[in-house]
């Protein structure tokens, strides 16, 4: 555990790439504090789903969230812009070797990887909602970044224009109504650029 635990100290301070390549200063967002928004949205998905009636298992949730960007430790916080150079495949190849030599020797190695894999594969409902809750992070940084001055980050919105993290009934309405709310907030700040 002491290795997995001195090695994730790395994402408190790996920056956030896309917000450095957009001229904000260091320390704008950590993939630490990301992960953390990570956790706590798709916790509030999941609670809402559950109260309107859906079986979610927050367990998995809350670990997927987690765990989601381990693999940065060693591979960097890499913006959209390095896929289009890299490709998708080799991107997810790269993390998903560097997650596993992460957890490699770990007691929990098997349930790791099985977590990891199916938020990459989005293979269940709760790795769809911990995407969602991923996007959702993404523009709440986007919008109180903007609310505190920021331009520049019209792209970061792209995400929102047509979504689909594969979710129906229920879960789609909740995560589109929280998606609306999100451009709402944001249709209230100055014009954008």
């Amino acid at each position: 555990m002491l290795s997995i635990l001195i090695e994730l100290q790395r994402l408190k301070r790996l920056e956030r790439t896309g917000w450095t390549l957009r001229g904000l200063p260091n320390g704008t967002e950590s993939v630490a504090a990301h992960s953390f928004g990570v956790g706590a949205t798709a916790m509030l998905l999941a609670d809402e789903l559950i109260a309107q009636g859906m079986k979610v298992n927050t367990e998995s949730v809350l670990r997927m969230a987690l765990l989601h960007d381990w693999a940065e430790t060693r591979v960097g916080d890499m913006p959209r812009t390095a896929t289009e150079y890299f490709g998708a495949t080799a991107r997810k190849r790269a993390e998903t070797s560097a997650f596993e030599d992460i957890v490699e020797g770990s007691s929990n190695e098997d349930s790791y990887r099985k977590l990891h894999d199916d938020y990459e594969q989005r293979g269940s409902l709760e790795a769809r909602l911990v995407k969602a809750a991923d996007v959702i992070d993404l523009l709440i940084q986007a919008l109180a970044l903007e609310r505190a001055g920021a331009t520049g980050l019209d792209e970061f919105w792209q995400v929102a224009q047509k979504p689909d993290f594969q979710l129906e009934g229920i879960a789609q309405r909740v995560v589109n109504n929280l998606l609306q709310s999100i451009l709402d907030a944001r249709s209230h700040l100055v014009p954008h650029d």
